[in-house]
């Protein structure tokens, strides 16, 4: 609004304004700018036309008033004061926050060791908006819910409306915040700075009262028994995963057939605990569980009883003495709940935790009858005359046979290597005199074939007289087997073939060859017998005594 119409003195009536017929200007001031790209809203300066504010004259007169007034303090100068910057409480207040200590008491029921617990709270107040918020600190283990107890909000003081505001609050107080009393007891040195400058005389500060049930959790337990010397948890930490075995044999009286069972004796030295296990072999019939005897500490003597008793188990307060290292000497029958083992051996570690520990014991292990099954042989199970004798196995290891195992790097490092010999057969019969045989070794899987090749006009026809096998030597038997090889091929030697018996005539240069690679493996009288057979037919260059390979 224009202060125009006042130039004249006249009342602000209808009828007493008149227009300023020199003004031409009649547009509002602009108040939003643009600065860096962003839109910023500023005061109008002036009104309509660029008039002067009817504010801004009437602050301009109460200035001049108290300037005229205050002059004898300015001591007649013209200085003029400007009203401070007005600053919202958002801002003056923003981050500005009271920090108190507090406690409240909680009732326990049904609990014989408390009757209430002292849990300590903070409590923050806003001063931005007045608002409050309580935070109980969290102890590790502690069980109970603290954490947030009350999120940030401004707390009702009274059922007329009002809210707590800085100046409700002081030291030495109860605060009532939802039915639940909090007891102020201190304050952080901002607060106590903040409530003096506003005026407000803060109380002593009292201090946090202590949990009656935590501080009885620190007062040691009395004991009424003398302490042991030994320490158990030295033991364990110092001796744990060390553990003493030792072989026995179990003489099993309440078997049917009362047989000697072979057992393993295990001393745990970190809780003086005892282990037996009895020894099985796979397939061996015996019940799939080993366990003679768990795990548990074995009692050696028991306390005098003064009347009969029967309980289940033993108790710790009922043993006199319980079983220690020095009372598992090898050599000598020890009685564990009443079943005698003997022991005749042990471990290294055993060895040396009693040289090191009780060298006054002998450890050396004892000859015992092998009897049990652990010592037995195993025995191979009677050939049944199909396939070989490995063939025949598979029938005792699996349900349902499978085919043996080859060597199969052999295989491929021997792959097609024949070793090749002409013989003749050695018979009483005058029919079979001058027939000639090609024995043929494969190196690849151990096996001979041999083909016989007449010579012509005999009458007789050519063809395979054994399929590739494996020869035993004569007195070998089932259960020990012994088969052929090239160490046995010597010029001149008989091979008795399943009773027919050959003599070896002749043999290949490769075959030369190959067993000069092995001498270490083969014996001198066969390697001499080669060299002198090969080297004759070398030397007279007799191109017949070469051996023929066997047309399949």
């Amino acid at each position: 609004m224009s202060w125009n119409w006042n130039e004249h003195g006249l009342p602000f009536l209808p009828g007493y304004t008149f227009r300023d017929v020199t003004k031409s200007a009649f547009h509002q001031s602009q108040t939003l700018m643009y600065k860096n790209g962003f839109a910023l809203p500023c005061r109008p300066t002036v009104g309509i036309g660029q008039d002067p504010l009817l504010s801004e004259q009437l602050i301009q007169q109460e200035i001049n008033k108290l300037t005229f007034e205050s002059s004898d303090v300015n001591h007649g100068s013209s200085y003029k004061s400007h009203p401070e910057e007005f600053v919202p409480a958002h801002v003056a207040l923003d981050k500005k926050v009271l920090r108190f200590y507090a406690y409240f008491k909680e009732d326990v029921q049904f609990s014989p060791d408390e009757v209430y617990r002292v849990r300590p709270v903070m409590i923050f107040y806003y001063l931005e908006d007045d608002s409050m918020y309580i935070y109980e600190p969290i102890v590790e283990n502690s069980g109970l819910s603290q954490g947030k107890r009350l999120n940030r909000q401004r707390v009702p003081k009274n059922e007329r409306g009002e809210h707590y505001e800085y100046k409700d609050l002081n030291l030495d107080i109860d605060l009532v915040v939802y039915g639940v009393k909090y007891h102020i007891t201190h304050c952080d040195e901002f607060t106590m700075e903040f409530m003096e400058s506003e005026g407000i005389i803060l109380n002593d500060p009292q201090p946090m009262p202590v949990d009656p049930y935590s501080n009885s959790r620190k007062i040691p337990l009395p004991c009424h028994t003398t302490p042991s010397a030994f320490d158990h948890t030295h033991q364990f930490l110092t001796m744990d995963g060390k553990v003493l075995c030792f072989f026995a044999l179990w003489d099993d009286a309440d078997c049917l057939h009362k047989e000697t069972r072979t057992v393993t004796i295990r001393y745990y030295l970190a809780d003086d605990t005892v282990e037996i296990r009895e020894a099985h072999e796979p397939n061996s019939g015996r019940d799939p569980f080993p366990f003679v005897m768990r795990r548990q500490k074995l009692h050696k003597k028991l306390k005098p009883q003064p009347f009969p008793s029967c309980v289940l188990q033993v108790s710790k307060d009922e043993v006199d003495e319980y079983y220690s290292p020095k009372d598992f000497q090898v050599g000598h029958t020890v009685k564990l709940l009443g079943r005698p083992f003997l022991l005749y051996d042990c471990d290294d570690f055993t060895k040396d935790y009693f040289q090191t520990n009780h060298p006054d014991m002998d450890m050396k292990p004892i000859e015992v009858q092998k009897t049990v099954d652990v010592d037995r042989k195993k025995e191979v199970p009677p050939y049944n005359g199909f396939g070989s004798l490995e063939d025949s196995l598979q029938n005792c290891s699996a349900l349902i046979p499978k085919p043996p195992k080859k060597d199969v790097m052999k295989m491929l490092e021997n792959n097609n290597k024949v070793l090749c010999y002409s013989a003749t057969l050695d018979s009483q019969n005058p029919t079979d005199e001058g027939r000639r045989f090609i024995l043929s070794y494969f190196l690849s899987n151990d096996m001979i074939s041999i083909f016989e090749n007449p010579t012509r006009n005999s009458g007789i026809i050519s063809g395979m007289f054994l399929k590739k096998t494996r020869i035993p030597k004569p007195g070998s038997t089932v259960d020990n087997p012994d088969f052929y090889s090239p160490a046995d091929f010597a010029i001149g030697a008989t091979v008795d073939v399943f009773g027919h018996r050959f003599v070896l005539t002749n043999a290949d240069q490769y075959v030369l060859t190959y067993l000069e690679s092995i001498s270490s493996q083969i014996p001198s009288q066969t390697l001499d017998s080669l060299r002198q057979k090969l080297g004759e037919g070398a030397a007279n260059n007799q191109p017949g005594d070469e051996v023929e390979e066997p047309s399949e």
